[in-house]
């Protein structure tokens, strides 16, 4: 087959084939996979109305037109495909026991308390754990992911329970739903005095999508107003029968604040794992599994608390999660005390990451530190890619002049105590609405306290700081008030949300209403060669104001717009207004096209407020 010409350019030409690229791969990539020349996709997409060099990574959008435009399919790769096809590169299969059945062993059941803000989830974890967490959390709400292990008795038998904290607030939703991912069995609380709230259907509808079970905790019972067959009723609408109804969901009604039927709760959670799920994992492969969350500590480096999935992990062993790479070298449980091995379900936190790995990402025991550190740079390069590719805004030749124009844009770097934080953080953020005119950008964000790296990218890009849970260094707070870069210190969410938005809509150009103030018909008209025509005029209503606008009508229709009141007269004395059933003489500028009976009609633009 010859090969076609497009704007001049000999390409070959494909045969409906299909082409599997990375999120963010550039002209040169798809050129390799299909022997062409970088250059002369540049030409074609020239051609096509797109701007795009040759290394630039561009968008999943202009890859798939290039693609049609050549008769090849181009299939973007999800990022757990790249992930398969990066691992599988090591020899390594992630997701999978190795052995045979006769390697798996019980393994204790993982939940997650979700449900909606103050409905007693941290409470109720506190009256398990015998601990108090909710002092320690701004405002009382759960700020980030914590994992926890308790022991419980079953027909005899002392069995473990690892519990995952998730954040109800709806800010926390990304978060919500790697908790759900990472669950065998989930709890939805739901307050007996308040009923089925929005996050509470949310946090049903992650579990469902996960096809995780779910045992409900109807929570404050003891509380007056408290409707527990209510609850039943209102949950039988999202697929949540209570077993004495003739359904499979265990509803357990308890009052995290008295400690009641909290056993009975535990007891639910074992029952439905024996009941719905084969929990079985083989304790002896290298560790896999997730990072539920992680952070910077000022004196043992980046901290991460995983979550064992399958394999046992083991101090010493090399570790990669996410882009971060390193090795163990000391594991804590729940109680900060030191353990050496930590086995499948199990929470740890593992010091010795060389960087902080992100909340939510897998994590994998390999057989020597090089080949953490190349896997963990391939995801870092991956992952740059991916982001410069999103960032940049399509330009087409039709609307360059308009990309060129100066655009409103706040730009942002944030800094979190925990990955999982600042990720939901942004997420709530770049959800903001406030229009096309305004545009958030974050241009940086990251784990740990503000340093003065950062505030030197601030200084670059004229940037806000976000501070949450963290605060900036001696250096880096000298150089932010000698410079004039702006710090703001959070450890709530909605407030920064509040902020971020009433700055946006700051930035927002103003809207004006135009708003009426009177009508004056003209009664005679007078010539004058100074002041030119001279409308004598009685007010018929509302008020006649010198330099407001107007605009003039003849039988009903509009004869001149952006017309100026330049001068007011009541009898022979200059005023300001003349109000209604008063007589005035006045001129509108310029113009002199004014007849007896034509009527005056003035108004004023106000400011509109945004909403």
């Amino acid at each position: 087959m010859q090969a076609p010409s497009v704007g001049g350019v000999r390409l070959p030409k494909g045969r409906g084939e299909t082409v599997k690229l990375a999120r963010g791969a550039s002209l040169t990539d798809f050129a390799d996979k299909i022997g062409a020349n970088p250059a002369a996709l540049v030409q074609v997409l020239f051609h096509l109305g797109e701007m795009v060099t040759s290394t630039q990574s561009v968008s999943d959008e202009i890859l798939e037109l290039l693609g049609t435009e050549m008769n090849y399919v181009v299939q973007v790769v999800s990022p757990e495909e790249e992930d398969r096809e990066l691992l599988d590169s090591f020899s390594i299969s992630y997701g999978e026991d190795a052995g045979g059945e006769e390697d798996l062993v019980v393994r204790p059941p993982v939940v997650t308390v979700m449900g909606h803000v103050d409905h007693g989830k941290t409470r109720l974890l506190d009256t398990i754990r015998k601990a108090n967490v909710m002092e320690g959390e701004a405002g009382g709400i759960t700020q980030h992911i914590g994992a926890y292990q308790v022991v419980t008795e079953l027909e005899g038998y002392e069995r473990p329970i690892t519990f995952i904290d998730t954040p109800g607030h709806e800010a926390f939703t990304a978060m919500r739903a790697r908790g759900a991912k990472s669950t065998d069995i989930a709890i939805i609380v739901v307050a007996a005095d308040d009923g089925v709230m929005p996050q509470t259907v949310e946090a049903i509808n992650h579990a469902q999508a996960a096809n995780v079970p779910v045992v409900v905790a109807v929570n404050k019972i003891d509380k007056e107003g408290a409707n527990p067959a209510k609850i039943r009723q209102q949950l039988t609408e999202y697929n949540l029968v209570a077993e004495e109804y003739g359904g499979d969901t265990m509803f357990v009604d308890i009052s995290a604040k008295q400690g009641t039927n909290i056993d009975q709760l535990l007891e639910a959670v074992l029952l439905t794992a024996d009941a719905a799920l084969d929990l079985r994992a083989n304790p002896d492969m290298e560790a896999q599994g997730v990072a539920i969350e992680a952070h910077l500590d000022r004196g043992r480096g980046p901290v991460a608390t995983v979550l064992v999935q399958r394999g046992t992990l083991r101090v010493g062993d090399s570790v990669v999660a996410g882009d971060a790479s390193g090795r163990v070298r000391r594991m804590f449980d729940e109680h900060g005390d030191d353990i050496t091995e930590a086995y499948p379900s199990r929470p740890v936190q593992v010091i010795g990451f060389t960087s902080v790995p992100g909340a939510g990402d897998t994590f994998l025991v390999v057989d020597e530190d090089r080949v953490a550190r190349q896997i963990a740079d391939r995801r870092r390069a991956r992952e740059r890619n991916a982001e410069l590719a999103s960032r940049r805004k399509r330009v087409s030749l039709e609307d360059l002049d308009a990309a060129l124009k100066e655009t409103n844009q706040l730009n942002l770097i944030i800094k979190g105590d925990n990955s999982g934080t600042v990720e939901a953080l942004e997420d709530a953020l770049m959800k903001i609405e406030v229009g096309d005119d305004v545009e958030l950008r974050v241009i940086h964000r990251g784990v740990g306290g503000i340093t003065e790296g950062d505030i030197n990218l601030a200084i670059a890009d004229n940037v806000i700081v976000l501070g949450f849970n963290v605060r900036a260094e001696g250096k880096a707070t000298e150089l932010a008030n000698r410079e004039g870069v702006e710090i703001r210190y959070y450890s709530v969410i909605y407030q920064a949300i509040e902020e971020i938005e009433a700055a946006l809509k700051g930035m927002l150009k103003p809207e004006y209403e135009e708003v009426q103030l009177g009508h004056a018909e003209v009664r005679q008209v007078f010539r004058s060669s100074r002041f030119g025509s001279i409308a004598g005029c009685l007010v018929m209503d509302g008020v006649i104001r010198r330099n407001a606008k107007a605009r003039l009508l003849r039988d009903s229709v509009v004869v001149a717009e952006n017309l100026t009141i330049n001068s007011l007269r009541r009898v022979k004395d200059d005023v300001v207004e003349v109000r209604e059933g008063f007589e005035c003489g006045l001129t509108l500028g310029n113009f002199n096209d004014i007849k007896d009976g034509d009527v005056i009609e003035t108004f004023e633009l106000r400011e509109k407020p945004r909403a």
